[in-house]
């Protein structure tokens, strides 16, 4: 088998003869079709890669060596998305596209104007973003998992964070430079955020509030959300 280019995700990386889950085991025989002695590239999703030798191929649980662990150069990334919670898949979406690039988290917020169902907690939908997240980890090749919190209320994630906040805006910057500091890029619903909402942003002082052009038209929240984040990576 020629050793797939992708990686496999290991909650906890170790030294020594591990199993994969049983979606990864799955994946890895009954699609890659590996046998033993074939070598899969591993992650944990904190920093860290292996490459594990299959010792049993089985869809069920396959079990590999892993002689050594290697620690990523790269550190966990300082970049965040706060996302207004959106209808339909559109959080799945912006989860998957968003956790291809070096973001360390995405919040899902309930602000005034998002449109979640209002009586749901959301873990179906959280569970879904962490399925694309993880997804997208193995695809990109990186090293950090982007984790998906959340829902939370607007005024209470903002009264607990700590950091730069961007927001997206017509008459913003076209670029912002590096990111030295824990910072979160907003984006709030279709339609944008409510007055109370913005002013409550503006008055944010444990750290600096910056803004961010996208272009010159009007984006979708979704697509804000994919552009903003890819302008700052």
């Amino acid at each position: 088998m020629k050793s797939p280019d992708t990686r496999f995700y290991v909650t906890e990386l170790s030294t020594g003869t591990i199993p994969l889950s049983d979606e990864e085991s799955a994946h890895a025989v009954r699609v890659c079709r590996a046998r033993p002695g074939d070598v899969l590239n591993l992650t944990d999703g904190k920093g860290h890669f292996a490459k594990g030798t299959v010792e049993k191929a089985d869809p069920r649980e396959c079990l590999v060596h892993v002689s050594s662990i290697e620690a990523s150069d790269s550190e966990k990334p300082k970049l965040h998305l706060g996302l207004a919670c959106l209808k339909d898949d559109a959080n799945e979406e912006v989860a998957l596209h968003v956790s291809e690039m070096e973001v360390g988290s995405i919040t899902l917020l309930r602000t005034e104007h998002s449109e979640e169902p209002k009586d749901s907690n959301l873990q179906k939908v959280i569970r879904r973003c962490e399925l694309k997240a993880l997804v997208s980890l193995k695809q990109s090749l990186k090293a950090w998992l982007t984790e998906i919190h959340g829902p939370i209320p607007f005024e209470e994630w903002l009264k607990s964070y700590n950091g730069d906040i961007i927001l997206c805006d017509m008459d913003g910057a076209d670029s912002l430079g590096e990111i030295s500091k824990e910072t979160t890029l907003l984006v709030g619903p279709e339609g944008g955020f409510s007055k109370k909402e913005i002013e409550l942003v503006k008055a944010y002082s444990r750290g600096e509030v910056k803004l961010l052009k996208l272009g010159r038209t009007r984006l979708r929240a979704r697509t804000a959300a994919i552009v903003g984040i890819g302008k700052m990576v």
